[in-house]
């Protein structure tokens, strides 16, 4: 069970982590857009529950998937991701309005501390990847085949 665990953790975690990489790089490339685009979402409900539904969706795969809470820093971090996945899910689909979302976005000064918001998400998702590669190494490089 610990190796099917560790597979489990590498490859979410270097799927997580490239993602945050590759969208963080895209926050830097664009950031008008991608303030614009999240100002834009948080003012349209419809686009808001899609998203919303899409999030939950993936938040209840995650937190199915890997529910583990120790196993190493990776284990949980992995883990935590899932669950604040789930819960930003059940957020935008059941208890953010347009006007609590758009006062939570402002109240996150997201266009003010953009680029801490992209050094964190880069950070993390470097993290994440880096771990993740090495974790596979030290399974054999079975990574997550052993499922």
């Amino acid at each position: 069970m610990a190796l099917r665990t560790q597979a489990r953790t590498a490859f979410l975690s270097k799927l997580l982590g490239i993602y945050c990489v590759l969208y963080a790089l895209s926050m830097f490339a664009h950031k008008r857009a991608t303030v614009d685009a999240v100002s834009a979402l948080v003012q349209n409900p419809a686009a808001l529950l899609v998203i919303g539904a899409v999030v939950l969706g993936v938040g209840v795969a995650f937190v199915l998937g890997h529910n583990f809470w120790s196993g190493g820093t990776l284990t949980i971090v992995v883990t935590v991701v899932a669950w604040l996945t789930l819960l930003k899910g059940i957020a935008l689909v059941f208890a953010l309005p347009t006007q609590s979302a758009a006062a939570y976005l402002a109240a996150l000064h997201y266009e003010q501390l953009f680029y801490l918001y992209a050094v964190v998400t880069l950070a993390l998702g470097a993290y994440l990847t880096y771990e993740g590669f090495m974790l596979a190494r030290t399974d054999g490089g079975l990574g997550a085949q052993n499922d």
